[in-house]
């Protein structure tokens, strides 16, 4: 190998993402098992050794960011033991649907919501199963719209595998879905909210519902358009591959590439597990 050609290989380490201050948002992602949260934490200890304020994320539903830090995370960002300027947050994404079904149903009833396995449940569960991943959505726009008014310089979100991820990409698309099944079945949705309006009061009730609901996943929706224009400006925002020297993780490594480019994510950096000299 000639030295010119040496000169055009890259340094072989993520100091490109430590020295690129503009960096607000760094996720990392690949196939489940190939390290990707060992990778977050790393990188986020060595952000946070240059950076004023860390926050990590995890998104993947089986967690393992407690387990990494021995220490028990939750919904709220918590400080790392050891550091004073790196905090962590384990996102559970059906926990948060629960949660914005109840403060909806307590806000159109006054606080006494009904059991929320019937009204707005019942009309979740409907939308829910005739859209999938429009819950996965509602529950990433709620997070993005806490973490936009944090004072965080760089947040690193531990993502789940690559299925999971990919669907975070396609979530604008799924919010006008929502919004267009919802247009598309509204006589039947009215019929609902019509036998739903005894339980809270009247029709005025059962309108105030309707309402609620097309405002949310339109206040969703723009929650969600916002964030994926960030998430396609190269200069604040990245994406770290991980995976393994193994067949099936080389080959969901590049379907995960194309994806990204085709979704106008930046990705420069594949980290490749598992290897020793």
């Amino acid at each position: 190998m000639s030295k010119d050609e040496s000169d055009e290989i890259p340094d072989p380490s993520l100091m490109n993402i430590l020295a690129t201050e503009s960096y607000k948002w760094v996720f990392v992602g690949g196939k489940g098992g190939v390290g990707k949260t060992t990778t977050s934490c790393c990188l986020s200890i060595q952000l946070a050794l240059r950076r004023p304020k860390v926050l990590i994320v995890s998104t993947d539903p089986a967690h393992n960011l407690s387990d990494a830090f021995c220490q028990k995370f939750g919904r709220e960002p918590t400080l790392v033991n050891g550091f004073d300027n790196l905090f962590c947050m384990e996102i559970d994404a059906n926990a948060d649907v629960e949660k914005m079904k109840r403060e909806m149903e307590s806000q159109i009833d006054g606080g006494d919501a009904p059991d929320s396995s019937g009204g707005l449940g019942d009309l979740m569960a409907t939308l829910t199963s005739s859209i999938p991943g429009i819950d996965e959505a509602m529950s990433f726009a709620e997070l993005m719209k806490q973490v936009q008014t944090m004072d965080y310089d760089t947040i690193v979100f531990d993502t789940a595998p690559t299925g999971h991820t990919l669907r975070l990409l396609s979530f604008p698309t799924i919010m006008e879905n929502a919004l267009g099944k919802i247009m598309e079945l509204k006589s039947k949705f009215g019929g609902m909210f019509g036998q739903m309006a005894s339980m809270f009061g009247g029709a005025d009730a059962g309108a105030g519902m309707e309402d609620m609901m097309l405002g949310k996943l339109e206040e969703t929706r723009e929650i969600i358009n916002k964030v994926n224009t960030m998430f396609q400006d190269p200069s604040v925002t990245t994406f770290v591959c991980v995976c393994i020297p193994e067949f099936l993780s080389i080959y969901e490594t590049e379907r995960l590439v194309q994806e990204l480019t085709k979704f106008g994510i930046d990705t420069h950096n594949i980290v490749i597990n598992q290897v020793s000299e």
